[in-house]
């Protein structure tokens, strides 16, 4: 405090400000002596004053910016960077001729080669890919010879030469090379230098087990197996599991067994316990079946640690669908396989197994079980036990009541029960109205009672649900095709045909419809692609016979009527043509055969055997003409045309007995005259009762026209047998026997259904049993 100066009242603040101090006198700096010392010393310290090239001065402060001068010369620019001496030179390229130079270009070369080599195997180019390999192998040794040349064997390349000869191995494997694959593989096991080169007998195993070397596979495995840690637990697993796999083809299951079950205590998972009750079921050991069912039904799904925290409301399926669906087709089959073993009746065994399904993770695989219950009863004939299994899901949620009654209606329908089907079917959608095989089933049954506008509602309505049902599109080309809308249907089957490229119902249809189209041409081409996928239906090459013949072209007709005969040698309409043929060809001898096979097909016919007789004596074989219409004779003593010939060949060949015929000849005619006396009495009578009732009525004008109709029908088979003076030809294809039944029938007409193909033309095609449930 004693340097703080307080200041008193009687002081003058503003005192001293105007006292002056020579030293800040710049007046007398010129006559300071020691200021003038000072600078002097100070300036001879000083640096040369330096020049810059335009001519300025160069700053001697930083203050000014750099490469600015207030003193530039004239003419000159600004440029702080220098850019008007033009583009700085070229690098130097390194050259190429230095040994690392030229093997940093191999290698890279290598590389690429297996990079092209994995990208063609990719696109599935095989053969491209073998050779990209082939050429990364040449690179990659002339590459190390590089490096022995320049003396840098020490620094070869190991990584580089495992990748092309794996990558060559590979390549040859999958162009079923296996030699060379082994051999290649054989170069990578044996070299010390690569590490873990022991795993790639597990390739090498692989191999022989496709060349079904199933020995040689086992050792390989286990060499692999014996190579590995047990750190790597999951590729221990893996090749456990296929040694029990080449067990299982080898037929030693109880060896296969003990992989299996080691897996299943180590690390359980679906395809092993899947595998493992093959092999019980194999050995026929119930218990164990069971005991490896309800292993397989314990699996863990997988599910990550997160997805443990998920709220209970999301299904995990979502999550893992994959891996769920997979699960669930195994048990679902696992099922199916050992319920009818385990227990005395399959139908106690699928109850054990629902009852063991309940009570896991897979509990709405239950429903699902007892619906293919019901299909195994389907398979034994035992509709009644099958409907009465799809009748209790009659009170299930709605999914399942809906797949149940879906099939319940099938069922019915099957049995022509089309009330019931009805039933079911309005049943099945008031479940669940987006089902489209319910309103395919619907559809069904107003197509059987003909009305079809109603049917191709109900198809349309399940192709909005679903545009992939084929079920549904072909069945509303059919019903189009009923109500006369031709080229509607063709534009259903075209869809159809986009779909199902090799479908033969479906070329069969669009063949159809261009015949009935007029246009001969198209069907001809639908057909030819028809028997690239059939070549050997009959009925497709009689159709293509049959246009061809329309079209004039004989040659093309006879080949693909014979192909059909060939292939179904009791086609009766096959058979007259091909004889008909032969007789128009005067090849008579040729006709004989297939009207003797006709005769055997249909032995009451008398026309058949009367065309090989004609054959005979048209060919000059009059003896034998003449045994064969005797032996008619005896078979049908009635018929006109065989008395006829027998008194005409003995009347030419001079025999006694031409009387005897002659006489019997006389009588028939009489007895046909006085039957045809009677049939016009009869229609004359029925015209007169018509008259008389004054009635100009339908029904009436129908019925006249039925009974003209039949009077017409009656001798128009008549006159279609030969005269006395005149040979017998070949009948018409409408004059064969109508109740004649082609034992094939008209299999290209129907549709594909699994359960059962029907006789009617056009039918349509009922929905499959167990359409929602898992494929088998």
């Amino acid at each position: 405090m004693e340097h703080v100066h307080l200041a008193a009242e009687e002081d003058d603040l503003y005192s001293g400000y105007n006292d002056y101090n020579p030293t800040f006198d710049s007046e007398e700096l010129d006559n300071d002596a020691g200021f003038q010392q000072a600078v002097r010393t100070s300036h001879g310290r000083r640096p040369p004053v330096s020049v810059i090239t335009d001519g300025a001065a160069r700053p001697m402060t930083a203050v000014r910016a750099a490469g600015y001068s207030s003193a530039m010369t004239r003419g000159s620019t600004f440029d702080p960077l220098g850019q008007s001496k033009g583009p700085a030179p070229p690098l130097e390229g390194k050259s190429e001729d230095t040994p690392d130079e030229k093997v940093k270009i191999l290698e890279k070369k290598v590389n690429d080669l297996i990079e092209e080599s994995c990208l063609a195997h990719g696109h599935g180019d095989l053969q491209l890919s073998l050779d990209r390999a082939k050429e990364a192998g040449r690179k990659e040794r002339a590459l190390v010879r590089q490096r022995e040349q320049s003396g840098n064997a020490d620094h070869i390349n190991l990584d580089l030469t495992y990748s092309v000869l794996f990558n060559l191995a590979t390549q040859y494997a999958n162009n079923d090379m296996y030699a060379e694959a082994l051999n290649t593989y054989q170069v990578i096991v044996k070299n010390k230098m690569f590490s873990n080169a022991g795993r790639l007998k597990v390739n090498m195993a692989n191999i022989h087990f496709k060349q079904k070397n199933y020995p040689k596979a086992i050792k390989l495995y286990r060499m692999a197996l014996d190579q590995i840690s047990n750190s790597h637990k999951e590729m221990r697993i893996k090749i456990m599991q296929n040694i029990g796999v080449v067990f299982i083809r080898m037929g030693q299951y109880s060896d296969a067994i003990t992989s299996f079950e080691h897996i299943m205590s180590e690390c359980p998972n679906i395809k092993t316990g899947f595998n493992l009750i093959l092999c019980y079921y194999a050995i026929g050991d119930r218990e164990r079946m069971k005991k490896a069912f309800q292993k397989l039904i314990c699996v863990p799904l997988g599910i990550d640690e997160e997805d443990k925290y998920i709220p209970p409301n999301v299904s995990t399926s979502i999550l893992h669908p994959h891996y769920k669906a997979l699960a669930e087709k195994f048990i679902m089959t696992s099922a199916k396989l050992i319920a009818p073993a385990i227990e005395a009746t399959f139908a106690a065994g699928f109850d054990w197994c629902v009852d063991m399904v309940k009570s896991s993770q897979y509990v709405e695989l239950a429903n699902d079980l007892e619906i293919n219950k019901a299909i195994t009863y389907l398979r034994q004939r035992d509709f009644n036990q099958a409907v009465e299994t799809l009748k209790t899901f009659e009170k299930k949620d709605s999914r399942v009541k809906s797949a149940a009654a879906t099939n319940l209606s099938f069922l019915y329908f099957l049995e022509k029960d089309y009330d019931q089907a009805d039933r079911y079917a309005d049943l099945a959608m008031t479940a669940d109205r987006y089902n489209p095989a319910a309103l395919i089933n619907k559809g069904n049954t107003v197509f059987v009672k003909k009305d079809y506008e109603k049917a191709a509602e109900f198809y349309k309505e399940a192709l909005r649900n679903d545009s992939s049902c084929t079920e549904a599109l072909y069945n509303l080309g059919l019903t189009y095709k009923r109500l006369g809308r031709l080229e509607e249907s063709l534009d259903c089957f075209l869809k159809l045909h986009a779909i199902l490229r090799n479908s033969s119902q479906v070329m069969w249809q669009l063949a159809n419809l261009f015949e009935m189209l007029e246009d001969p041409h198209q069907a001809i081409e639908w057909l030819m692609q028809l028997i690239t996928v059939t070549p050997t239906d009959p009925q497709v090459l009689a159709k293509l016979g049959e246009l061809y013949d329309s079209e004039g072209d004989k040659s093309q007709a006879f080949q693909y009527y014979q192909e059909s005969f060939r292939y179904f040698p009791s086609n009766i309409d096959v058979i007259e043509w091909l004889g008909a043929y032969y007789i128009d060809t005067q090849f008579c001898e040729k006709a004989i055969q297939y009207f003797e096979r006709a005769t055997l097909i249909q032995p009451t016919q008398v026309k058949w055997q009367l065309m090989v007789a004609s054959c005979y004596r048209r060919s000059g074989n009059y003896q034998k003409a003449l045994e064969t219409y005797k032996d008619i004779h005896r078979k049908f003593p009635e018929n006109v045309e065989c008395l006829r010939f027998l008194v005409r060949l003995c009347t030419d060949m001079g025999m006694k007995e031409v009387q005897d015929y002659a006489t019997k000849l006389k009588k028939v005619e009489k007895m046909k005259e006085i039957r045809e006396q009677r049939v016009k009495s009869a229609r004359e009578g029925s015209a007169r009762g018509t008259r008389r009732e004054g009635s100009a009525s339908s029904d009436s004008g129908h019925s006249s026209h039925g009974t003209s109709a039949k009077g017409e029908r009656l001798s128009a088979k008549m006159r279609a047998l030969p005269g006395s003076n005149e040979p017998y030809e070949a009948s018409s294809q409408r004059d064969i026997d109508a109740s004649y039944v082609d034992p094939l029938g008209a299999p290209m007409e129907r549709p594909k259904t699994a359960a059962k193909k029907r006789n009617e033309e056009d039918e349509f095609a009922d929905e499959e049993l167990g359409d929602d449930l898992l494929p088998e």
